[in-house]
């Protein structure tokens, strides 16, 4: 791998996520050799959630220098040269830019629930589904509100695509990240144009200075020439000036479409959830969904393929919180375990359980759920009086309760026979071999596939996408690109859905639907 570093065949992947910006460094046979991190927080500042300028480039140059280190104690070489760059983030958000690309506003990030109103008009004129976290809900809201800003708005971009321009000097951004913004057309591969002709005339009574098209950026496949690395972009992400510039750059890509590219589930009827602190479902669609559903946000894949998206914002927090009261129990008993062993231990006793989880019912919520029209969230564990209360039972139900709300939009999909082949597993909570894997399967009718990847996440994502650029054959498509250089030969196991944890599931949910008012009395209750 030295040999590799020294003559400047390495791939670079990097990607902002919203609590670590992560950077890896594979190998042409894409096998992470090196990788690099830097922890940050976002700040709650006059109402918004936001990372300042400052913040997000000592970041990526703190990413970037971390991934240096680790290559010099590794292999004892100063890394100078790259064949390929990549880079990824969060996606959504606003970023609006002036002429001059400096930015207008701060940094208003996905987590923000500012643009309601905006969100619910532009749903209503484009008869599609526009969550509130999309950068035109944004931009849409601060007309609503008269914003000064808005008038001078030269730019519009992602956090990926702002990186980008750091780096490129382009004002490009790749289709699945765009496909964050505002809606795609996939026949086009471009934004869609009749919605930007609709946008253009809710708006054409303010006078502005710009057309919608004229401020977003230019829409790029994966594979396609996205620039180069500049002179002045080398010095940005290596201060001290031995990286080498000229090195392709691939369009930047969101965290939706690295994580598809790191499960190859990128072709029709393939999919993958991401289950950690949140969990979200993105299953590639043969054909558009026959209406608007709020539950279901419609992004694409780094190619343009049509992606219906379950996204919940609660998961593991609530199993966290009672392994926590486990661990502190074990101890007052003078006890000392390990906290992972705990984890497998009781998703392990999960299997031993009533596949209706006996009568219990949980919520997870930390925080509103819009799939089920929560605004806000209250975790709370519910059981009738004749409710078989075990250890086992419990725990099903958590695991229950950590896919319970993705499961309730996924129905959606399944009511509308939306095919799925496979759906690939990763995150935390499959960890233990077997247990949510398992319950997952149930949860959407679907075999779960768990790979035995290189765990870097979406910075491999963008470091695979960044390889695809430089090393595919003339007409070679993603897709195969993936399964033939990337995946084949990949250790993994497969699980179909059982069919008395789909019925045991599905009786659960009869209940969960039940108790929904429940909760909102929670919330109403508990300020």
């Amino acid at each position: 791998m030295k040999q590799v570093i020294e003559n400047g065949s390495a791939i670079l992947g990097i990607e902002f996520g919203s609590t670590r910006i992560k950077a890896v460094l594979i190998a042409p046979d894409h096998t992470p050799i090196a990788s690099g991190s830097h922890e940050w927080e976002n700040d709650y500042v006059n109402g918004v959630w936001t990372y300042s300028e400052q913040a997000i480039r000592e970041g990526f140059q703190a990413c970037y220098a971390d991934l240096k280190k680790n290559v010099l104690d590794t292999y004892g070489v100063t890394l100078t040269k790259l064949a390929a760059i990549g880079v990824s983030a969060m996606m959504h958000g606003y970023l609006p830019f002036n002429d001059r690309m400096e930015l207008l506003v701060p940094f208003r990030t996905w987590r923000n629930t500012i643009t309601g109103e905006a969100a619910e008009k532009l749903t209503q004129a484009f008869s599609f589904n526009m969550p509130q976290r999309w950068s035109l809900s944004h931009l849409y809201q601060a007309i609503l509100k008269d914003e000064p800003h808005v008038k001078d708005i030269a730019f519009l971009t992602t956090l990926a695509g702002w990186a980008h321009f750091w780096l490129t000097g382009k004002k490009v951004l790749g289709i699945g990240d765009a496909s964050g913004m505002m809606p795609i057309d996939s026949q086009t591969l471009d934004f869609d144009a009749s919605m930007i002709e609709t946008f253009d005339q809710l708006v054409a009574e303010k006078h502005y200075p710009w057309k919608l098209r004229e401020i977003l950026p230019q829409v790029l496949v994966a594979g396609q020439d996205a620039g180069s690395l500049t002179p002045e972009g080398a010095l940005l992400l290596d201060p001290t000036g031995e990286l080498t510039p000229g090195c392709p750059v691939c369009p930047p890509e969101g965290d939706a479409g690295t994580g598809m590219a790191a499960t190859n589930s990128v072709r029709p009827r393939t999919g993958n959830v991401s289950a950690g602190t949140s969990i979200f479902s993105m299953i590639v669609l043969e054909k558009p969904l026959s209406k608007v559903y709020p539950e279901i946000d419609v992004v694409t894949t780094p190619t343009g393929m049509p992606v219906g998206m379950v996204h919940c914002n609660s998961c593991s927090s609530d199993i966290n919180a009672w392994v926590s009261l486990f661990r502190e129990f074990a101890e007052t008993m003078g006890f000392q375990v390990d906290t992972g062993e705990i984890y497998t231990r009781l998703f392990r006793k999960a299997l031993e359980a009533d596949p209706a989880g006996g009568g219990l019912v949980s919520f997870n919520y930390y925080a509103g759920e819009p799939v089920t029209g929560l605004a806000e969230g209250r975790p709370m564990l519910i059981r009738q009086p004749d409710a078989k209360m075990n250890l086992a039972n419990f725990m099903r139900v958590q695991l229950y309760a950590s896919m319970e709300t993705l499961k309730y939009g996924m129905e959606i999909m399944n009511q509308e026979q939306v095919a799925i082949d496979q759906v690939f597993g990763h995150g935390g909570l499959f960890k233990t071999e077997g247990v949510a894997q398992g319950i997952l399967a149930a949860a959407i009718h679907a075999p779960v596939t768990v790979m035995q990847t290189a765990g870097e996440g979406g910075a491999w994502g963008i470091a695979l996408l960044a390889a695809y650029e430089v090393q595919k054959q003339d007409g070679e498509s993603l897709e195969d690109y993936l399964q033939q250089h990337v995946f084949a030969g990949m250790k993994q196991s497969t699980l179909s859905p059982a069919p008395e944890d789909e019925q045991g599931f599905d009786e659960y949910m009869r209940r969960f639907n039940a108790c929904l008012p429940a909760q909102q009395a929670a919330v109403d209750g508990l300020k």
